[in-house]
């Protein structure tokens, strides 16, 4: 193997560069921090042909070199230094071929910074579409650098990239499109203005000469024009954005339900074969009551994140996501939003970390704190599990006025009342953090095309992927500790309990189903779980929680998913196998009153403190990463922790 070169993808958001990379590194990519910062760092192995290689890297979409959020700063420091460590050798400038006019200018930046090019036209079918074509040998000649059609939706054109880049590329004549040195203009607004216009006028010059506009597909435009004004609109475009939310919560339920008692039905059948098949001891206990109830009782919610996820990567890559962007700007503006925080809160509906990653291309401070402090109020992934498991337990099976499923309204009421608390916090944030900084958005809403199959199963078996392992990690480590809990106490105490079981029922026999019963309730309550959990009843008593809901709680402040794990082993130990979760927690009852725990009005409660409820380290962890402080981790933490407890006891109050 010879030399490896080392290439770097820039481009404008939405120009294809992220499929140009997939297309060029495949399955060989890894995912870092540049150094010094918090901004993704995307790098993967490109195999060029028979003893050539390349690293290369991705960087963060950018419309100008000139740096005014952290993205676009990490791209200004890698391209205008040369001694930085992720300095390249070549870079590849993706650009739309439907609209070169406002692509060039980052391209004319880059060539003017003395930089190796090679431009890179995407989108050739888009182009087509509206009618504009390219002379690819004249815009070459023009602009002194190889030009390369690549389509990232069929990969044509791939070999073509992969051969230019094997080849020596010289470094372009600087100044070319302008007199003026790049980084002398980094801290000078003004000249930065001007220098931009006359970059455009002479992009527009070059691209007269090489631009052939044709009759665009009248169709194709008319039909983009007669959607747009239907998922735009100022009043259909926010109700076709709830009615579809409608939609997808009732789907979920709808089709994910017999996957669901599939996968819950395997896993009671492996523990029964775990308890009856291995040899009796501490270890087949553990098993069977504790590691496969606990996975299971995640595993069982793949269908429903899996079909979610395959539904948001469908509306995403047919175009329809950056319409809700673009509708939602207007609505959130008056609560003291960026346009720009729609795509993190947007993407906090997967998962808040990625959500609050994304903020970094908001250039006002401000803006991007409260986007990051309200983030983890939009009901993410890790949430369904929770709303799933008390809805199946608490809601019944039925209809809401003939035609929408009860369950599916229910779920999501629970994920628009995020949405609704997270624009209301972030009004009383922009009340009380006040700075001078003006936010405001800028995007390019994209041509509506058919969504990629591949791609969009390649990225729910990624997400369902990282779900299950992530949590499984979790849930087996806490399930573990939970068994060893919840099966010893302290002997004398535990003695005590079962002796004056005996007394008070000597009619019961060992082998009798009320003793065996009595037995596993008497050791759970006298258990070191138990005692934990009568100590901390009192707290969440007014919630109408029981102290077993209280050990969940606590246990699923490492992760929200883990809530449902930790039940599963709670209610596992001592079990015969025989129901599903959520048999047994519908025949779960107050000992003194004989009253149900799980009613409509505590599992509505509790769907509520999971709405609200700041229950995961490594949220905390990111966001004490993207503010540098503890500070903004401890009042997100405080301020959602007495909105659930108070959300919580509201609704318990109300339902009761």
């Amino acid at each position: 193997m010879g030399e490896k070169r080392n290439i770097a993808l820039a481009g404008n958001p939405n120009t294809g560069k992220s499929s140009l990379f997939n297309l060029l590194t495949g399955l060989n990519q890894h995912v870092g921090n540049f150094p010094g910062v918090t901004v993704d760092k995307r790098t993967g192995e490109c195999r060029l042909g028979p003893g050539h290689a390349a690293g290369v890297l991705d960087l963060p979409g950018t419309y100008s070199i000139f740096p005014r959020s952290a993205d676009e700063r990490i791209v200004w420091e890698v391209l205008g230094n040369a001694a930085h460590p992720d300095h390249p050798q070549l870079v590849v400038v993706a650009a739309d071929a439907s609209n070169l006019e406002r692509n060039l200018l980052l391209f004319t930046q880059l060539h003017d910074l003395g930089l190796p090019l090679i431009l890179a036209l995407t989108m050739p079918d888009m182009a087509l579409e509206r009618g504009s074509m390219v002379d690819v040998q004249a815009l070459s000649f023009h602009l002194g650098v190889p030009v390369v059609v690549v389509n990232g939706r069929t990969g044509e054109g791939l070999d073509d990239l992969k051969s230019l880049l094997m080849s020596d590329i010289p470094a372009p004549r600087a100044f070319r499109f302008c007199v003026t040195d790049l980084l002398t203009l980094a801290d000078q607004p003004e000249a930065q203005i001007r220098d931009t216009e006359w970059r455009y006028s002479r992009i527009r010059e070059i691209l007269r000469k090489c631009q052939v506009r044709k009759d665009s597909n009248q169709d194709t435009a008319s039909l983009r024009s007669r959607l747009d004004r239907f998922f735009v609109h100022p009043v259909w475009g926010y109700l076709v954005f709830v009615g579809l939310l409608m939609l997808i919560f009732q789907l979920i339920f709808r089709f994910a339900e017999y996957p669901m008692e599939w996968i819950e039905g395997a896993f009671l059948a492996l523990s029964r074969l775990a308890a009856d098949y291995l040899p009796a001891g501490v270890f087949t206990d553990l098993l069977s009551e504790g590691v496969i109830p606990g996975i299971g009782g995640v595993v069982i919610f793949i269908p429903q994140i899996a079909l979610l996820f395959f539904i948001l990567s469908i509306l995403e890559e047919s175009g329809y996501m950056a319409r809700v962007v673009f509708i939602m700007d207007k609505l959130v503006r008056p609560f003291g939003l960026n346009g720009k925080s729609v795509v993190p809160l947007v993407s906090s509906v997967a998962c808040a970390i990625p959500g609050i990653m994304s903020t970094r291309t908001i250039p006002s401070w401000k803006d991007r704190l409260i986007t990051i402090l309200v983030a983890p109020l939009m009901s993410c992934s890790a949430r369904l599990p929770v709303f799933m498991l008390m809805i199946r337990l608490v809601v019944p099976d039925g209809n809401l006025w003939g035609f929408f499923d009860l369950r599916g309204a229910v779920l999501f009421a629970m994920y628009a009342l995020g949405v609704i608390s997270a624009i209301a916090v972030a009004w009383v944030f922009g009340k009380i953090i006040r700075t001078g900084e003006q936010g405001f958005l800028l995007m390019e809403l994209p041509a509506y095309q058919l969504p990629r199959l591949r791609y969009v199963f390649l990225h729910v078996r990624e997400k369902a992927g990282v779900f299950v392992t992530d949590a499984g990690k979790v849930i087996l480590a806490i399930s573990i500790v939970l068994w060893v809990l919840a099966s010893y106490g302290p002997p004398g105490q535990m003695n005590r309990a079962l002796e004056s079981m005996k007394q008070a029922h000597p009619e019961w026999s060992p082998d009798s189903p009320e003793y065996k019963e009595a037995l596993a309730a008497v050791r759970l309550e006298h258990s070191f779980i138990g005692i934990i959990g009568r100590g901390i009843e009192p707290v969440i008593q007014p919630l109408g929680y029981d102290w077993k809901i209280g050990i969940a709680l606590i246990t699923s402040f490492a992760a929200r998913e883990v809530f449902v794990g930790s039940m599963a082993t709670i209610y596992s130990v001592g079990e015969d196998f025989e129901e599903g979760l959520v048999e047994r927690l519908r025949d779960e009852r107050y000992p003194d009153s004989g009253q149900p725990v799980y009613t409509l009005a505590s599992g509505l409660s509790l769907m509520v403190f999971y709405v609200y409820a700041m229950q995961c380290m490594s949220t905390l962890a990111i966001v004490r990463r993207e503010t540098r402080s503890w500070k903004w981790p401890l009042v997100q933490l405080l301020y959602m922790g007495v909105l659930a407890y108070a959300g919580a006891w509201i609704t318990f109050v109300t339902f009761s």
